[in-house]
């Protein structure tokens, strides 16, 4: 079990790793205390069968606190070396806010999988059991993977993380391309590797919050707290429930405190809040949005989760939904979420699942439905599309 801690032996392997048709790679990290994950530990596995004869190592960015990941950067920069994660997202987002770079060619097991009808979302332990035939000794799961040195549990946990993960890959890249859905994965690996998809912008942080509440000069306030609640989490790296909590937020949003001694007031409020550079920063908040022009304040059907859904016509759609997913073989999570569907009941129309493979499994017959051009009929336990006459 060899572990890597100085740039010159990260450049050495991933030398070797450009000989090869892919690599398998996964991170431990921690993000309980912070905004930004923190990186503690990278696995990386070379096929059983290529040139280096399956060497799989652990790169400890902890110990080798000296250590460019740069050598790493460049192999994920190599075209000739797939690198292959399972449920790529949080390792990507480290490597892009740390590296400003994106694995070229990726592949992610788990999408794959969703894809060859595995279920939704599946987990790794599932993938090894499935397609692997092994078990997965989960105890250090949940271990703090900044602390060193590492037990020898804690690195073969690691490693198998990505040794079994060769298999895996295999298996699945194949059913890929045995299918002719390689187009479809794709289209999902492009999602990953958008910049836009890890950039979270502070002046949208406010559709996250949960409100009934309509008031436009209410929710002007609620917009300057999230506001100032993400940028100051970001800038500083810490979570934001740190800065306040959403129930301390739609509390301070109705009170409106203009001094400290009324925020002081507050009941939920937390003591990190209260701190005076964060307490500045909320009572600046709230008056911007005391003074937000009129023609300004933000609207709840400006939010997602104020749709006027046609009740009846979302579960005829999620009745299609089932019933195109089982046809395809395909987890119907890939396809749509019910928030998708809500959003065609809605009216809605620019929406990703009306585009790219997704119009064609799904997207295109669901607003055949919409539009009343189609019908469901049940024989049996099948559901059928049924075309209706003009």
């Amino acid at each position: 079990m060899r572990t890597i801690t100085t740039t010159a032996d990260l450049a050495e392997f991933c030398q070797r790793a450009k000989a090869e048709i892919y690599v398998t790679l996964d991170t431990e990290f921690l993000r309980e205390r912070t905004y930004w994950s923190k990186l503690c530990l990278i696995q990386a596995a070379l096929p059983v069968n290529g040139p280096n004869g399956g060497e799989a190592v652990l790169i400890d960015p902890i110990e080798g606190a000296d250590m460019s990941m740069e050598p790493l950067y460049d192999l994920f920069r190599h075209t000739g070396t797939v690198k292959v994660f399972h449920a790529a997202r949080q390792d990507l987002e480290i490597f892009f806010v740390e590296g400003n770079v994106f694995p070229t060619p990726m592949f992610d097991t788990q999408v794959a999988a969703m894809v060859c009808g595995f279920g939704e979302q599946v987990g790794y332990e599932t993938l090894v059991k499935k397609i692997a035939k092994a078990d997965l000794d989960k105890t250090s799961r949940f271990t703090d993977w900044s602390r060193r040195p590492l037990t020898t549990a804690q690195a073969e946990y690691a490693l198998a993380d990505v040794t079994h993960l060769r298999q895996i890959y295999e298996h699945l890249s194949a059913q890929i391309a045995a299918s002719d859905r390689s187009d479809w994965v794709a289209e999902e690996l492009g999602i990953l590797t958008d910049p836009a998809t890890y950039t979270v912008h502070p002046n949208e942080a406010w559709l996250r919050v949960k409100t009934r509440t309509t008031s436009g000069r209410f929710l002007a306030v609620v917009k300057e707290l999230a506001q100032f609640r993400e940028s100051y989490a970001q800038g500083n790296n810490v979570p934001r429930s740190r800065v306040m909590k959403d129930d301390a937020l739609l509390e301070l949003a109705s009170t409106r405190p203009s001094n400290v001694e009324e925020l002081g007031r507050s009941r939920l409020l937390m003591r990190e809040g209260r701190k005076a550079e964060i307490a500045e920063g909320i009572l600046a908040a709230i008056k911007r949005g005391m003074e937000m022009r009129p023609e300004d304040l933000p609207r709840m059907d400006n939010r997602p989760d104020q749709l006027q859904v046609n009740p009846a016509l979302a579960d005829l759609l999620r009745v299609l939904l089932k019933a195109k997913s089982e046809t395809l073989g395909v987890a119907p999570r890939l396809i749509a979420s019910a928030a998708d569907l809500d959003a065609i009941a809605a009216g809605q129309r620019d929406l990703p699942l009306l585009k790219g493979w997704r119009s064609e499994a799904f997207g295109n017959d669901a607003i055949r439905l919409c539009k009343g051009e189609i019908a469901l009929g049940a024989k049996g336990n099948d559901v059928r599309v049924v075309v209706l006459e003009k």
